[in-house]
């Protein structure tokens, strides 16, 4: 499985609130040519009812869930139905906001 996370080492500690999608488009070929891509954007805990609803909008995204990392942690999701994650940052200039 691949994982990148666009937070940094500080995000990790503030945005841990992540709101995660299925990406219709992107799953069963290119880098998750094996199962599913998924998309997750990590927000501060207060912006999180934004970023769910502006995700759970997007018409690109299936089975809109929400988990929180614990400050620090890594999200891994099981290998057996993500092939690719991609972590994007909701900061203050986000569209969600």
């Amino acid at each position: 499985m691949e994982i990148q996370d666009d937070r940094t080492k500080e995000q990790m500690e503030t945005h841990i609130w992540l709101v995660i999608g299925t990406d219709r488009f992107l799953s069963g070929w290119g880098q998750a040519k094996n199962g599913s891509s998924y998309a997750a954007w990590a927000c501060k805990m207060e912006d999180a009812p934004k970023v769910l609803n502006w995700v759970e909008n997007r018409g690109d995204q299936l089975r809109v869930r929400e988990t929180v990392c614990r400050p620090g942690a890594r999200y891994r999701p099981n290998p057996a139905y993500c092939a690719h994650l991609h972590i994007y940052v909701v900061d203050g200039n986000h569209t969600s906001l």
